[in-house]
């Protein structure tokens, strides 16, 4: 059932499926970064045409037509889980994280489907040390999306019902 939370979520999940289609769209075409290769910006970030034949971080590097395959599949899968996981949710702060994680892996699985590779292009670094790999919006999505979920759940643990004891009390 689409609450009015899981609506909104799947809204966000689109609006950065579209974002980032947008983003590689203008940045592999009018731009034309491909053929120009790097655009100075700042003296941190650039940006730099990359294909990642990877999943986050270069890892995985699939450069075979089965790997490829593999790759689009498992990471297929792990959508599929977030959108279930979607389904089932119902607090907005979740809701959110997963819309985040699910639109940005929507948007380098249909780069994978349709090109064979991830289009990466933000270059972040600070004279030669790069803190991360070349990346693209859909990449910061899925680690914002993470890093919520993982700070909801250190951090808004749910109270033991008052006259509850807590696991910790009863040794």
């Amino acid at each position: 059932m689409l609450t009015r939370n899981r609506t909104a979520g799947f809204a966000i999940a689109l609006a950065t499926f579209a974002l980032d289609r947008g983003i590689k769209a203008w940045v592999a075409g009018p731009l034309g970064l491909p053929d120009l290769g790097s655009i100075y910006i700042t003296s941190f970030f650039n940006l730099r045409w990359t294909q990642n034949l990877g999943v986050s971080l270069g890892l995985f590097s699939a450069s075979s037509s089965e790997g490829r395959l593999a790759l689009l599949l498992m990471t297929g899968l792990i959508g599929l889980g977030v959108f279930v996981w979607m389904l089932r949710e119902k607090a907005m702060g979740e809701l959110t994280a997963l819309a985040l994680v699910l639109g940005g892996a929507l948007g380098n699985i249909y780069d994978r489907f349709m090109r064979g590779y991830v289009i990466d292009y933000a270059d972040l670094h600070f004279g030669e040390w790069r803190p991360f790999l070349i990346f693209n919006l859909a990449d910061v999505a899925i680690s914002l999306g993470v890093l919520i979920l993982l700070a909801r759940s250190l951090f808004s643990r749910e109270k033991p019902a008052s006259g509850m004891q807590s696991p910790s009390e009863t040794v």
